[in-house]
């Protein structure tokens, strides 16, 4: 049998015509999927958060979103590129929707004076009067960091320089508990 015998039994074996579909009524409705995607089914589920004020239900939505906020206050790159793209579009919907309303301005002040730094330190809990130092200095408080602040600082240090020998006794020496430090790997300590 040659090709053009074989394409004509096809035409008459019930083969449908060129541009014909072989089921007019199209497809039953109840076999087409209506379900959500799984990522749509559990965004909108709700959760009970407990924190100081009491409890609330708030959306897994925003659930992600208070994590990736949070990951971007620790430092984490892409959570911070997705926070500075919530603030693009809402300052884009601002400008569209709320052209007329004055915006804040923010006055930066500074003071030359260390005292305030110092104050600032105290109050947050970052730093603590040095006892071994009370009398050195009367007109300016001796500080030393606390071990969680100078930790904290060095675990953010990912890669960069070695700390030298002279960065790290400094260190030692402005810290209240030096010995509770955990020093990176890299350093040779």
């Amino acid at each position: 049998m040659n090709r053009k015998s074989r394409s004509r039994s096809k035409a008459n074996a019930g083969w449908f015509p060129k541009g014909r579909s072989g089921n007019p009524k199209g497809r039953p409705t109840s076999s087409r999927a209506s379900r959500a995607s799984a990522f749509e089914v559990i965004v909108e589920k709700t959760l009970t958060v407990v924190h100081h004020a009491g409890t609330r239900e708030i959306t897994m939505e925003e659930a992600l979103q208070q994590r990736t906020y949070q990951d971007a206050l620790e430092g984490k790159r892409p959570a911070m590129r997705e926070v500075l793209r919530w603030i693009k579009k809402r300052e884009a919907w601002l400008a569209e929707h709320m052209p007329n309303v004055p915006r804040h301005d923010f006055v930066l002040r500074t003071s030359d004076d260390p005292d305030n730094a110092d104050a600032a330190l105290l109050l947050l809990g970052i730093a603590a009067h040095n006892p071994d130092r009370a009398d050195w200095g009367k007109d300016r408080a001796q500080l030393l960091l606390e071990p969680w602040a100078v930790q904290a600082a060095l675990d953010r240090r990912r890669g960069g320089q070695r700390l030298t020998a002279d960065e790290r006794e400094n260190i030692r020496r402005c810290t209240r508990d030096s010995n509770s430090l955990r020093w990176p790997r890299w350093t040779d300590e």
